[in-house]
């Protein structure tokens, strides 16, 4: 049996769904039911990671630190992980959550920005924590400049290196390409996180072990952005029976996934029209309900900004983007 590393960004990537408004109540329940699962690591935070708590990309309801606190707290056999942008949260912020307590700490950039991470890479192997780099929205980027970014991060101090499908956008055969690129590139453990826009995160996330990965990530009920991420309470068993052992117990996750259904979520994501369309367009899945909400206002097909977002390569953190495009749409639509 090989052996994979599950990270469990329910209580992070999550948030996304419910604009960043998880309790201390409901983080501590959860984090509690995951670490009598025996789950590896049990990431939390705001849905953009340390720091990213804003007007702009929505207020969480608890502070990063009342989060932290809160997590650890109830975690005895679990590590508890965070994540951090650049640009949102700054080496103060690794630091603080080292200091409540943080095991493993992710920074995620985009898919050819590694040398964004590098300052961050370097405070966190000082401070003793556990580091990795996450390269972000990665459909962007082919196998080869993969590789190449995620050497680069591992020679700035990153323990184990992969890659987001951030936009849902994957078929397997492009996880096999790109996670074997890497795992040949490196020789640290390999991350694979995904998303479900097109029905095919728990696909991806088997393609991505076979291809060499040994981090593998998934949320209760698929809890996240969009469609939401690879759905952990399935992950875990389709691995096993694939010839992969996690360690986890199976009863008690999923009686975890039931109490995040049931006090975590108005309702489970679900891979929706325009959810589709966003993996399609290989548009980040958090632009969702910006996107509807301005394109309902103006008058204007969301698929078409979702698909214009998407030939202009927009990221993560340029939310300021669908209000261009949506206006233009708007122009364009009002002289025909």
């Amino acid at each position: 049996m090989r052996s994979v590393v599950i990270h469990d960004p329910t209580l992070r990537d999550g948030q996304h769904a419910v604009r960043h408004q998880l309790g201390a109540v409901a983080l501590r329940r959860y984090a509690e039911a995951a670490d009598a699962a025996r789950i590896p690591v049990v990431e939390v935070g705001h849905g953009n990671g340390l720091g990213a708590s804003s007007l702009q990309v929505g207020q969480a309801a608890v502070s990063d630190d009342e989060m932290l606190s809160t997590v650890r707290q109830a975690l005895r056999h679990s590590r508890m992980g965070v994540f951090m942008l650049p640009g949102w949260g700054t080496s103060d912020d690794l630091r603080r959550a080292i200091g409540h307590g943080a095991d493993v700490v992710r920074i995620g950039v985009h898919a050819t920005e590694t040398s964004l991470a590098e300052r961050h890479l370097e405070v966190l192997r000082e401070a003793g924590a556990e580091a990795h780099c996450v390269l972000m929205m990665s459909h962007m980027a082919s196998p080869d400049e993969l590789a190449e970014h995620a050497a680069q991060a591992v020679g700035y101090g990153a323990q184990a290196v992969g890659i987001m499908d951030s936009a849902g956008h994957f078929l397997p055969a492009d996880v096999t390409a790109r996670i074997g690129a890497i795992a040949a590139a490196v020789d640290t453990p390999v991350i694979f996180h995904g998303h479900d826009n097109l029905g095919m995160a728990v696909a991806n996330s088997v393609a991505a072990a076979e291809a060499g990965a040994r981090i593998i990530d998934g949320c209760a009920r698929g809890f996240g952005a969009g469609a939401g991420n690879t759905q952990l309470e399935v992950l875990v068993p389709v691995l096993e029976r694939s010839g992969f052992t996690t360690g986890i117990d199976l009863y008690a996750l999923l009686d975890a996934a039931d109490l995040a259904e049931r006090e975590l979520m108005p309702a489970p994501p679900v891979t929706a029209s325009m959810t589709i369309v966003s993996g399609l367009a290989g548009v980040f899945s958090g632009f969702k309900h910006r996107v509807l909400e301005l394109s309902t206002r103006a008058g204007v097909d969301a698929r078409d900004v979702f698909f214009e977002l998407g030939r202009r390569q927009a990221i993560a953190g340029q939310e300021d983007l669908i209000v261009d495009v949506v206006a233009e749409l708007s122009a364009r639509r009002a002289t025909t």
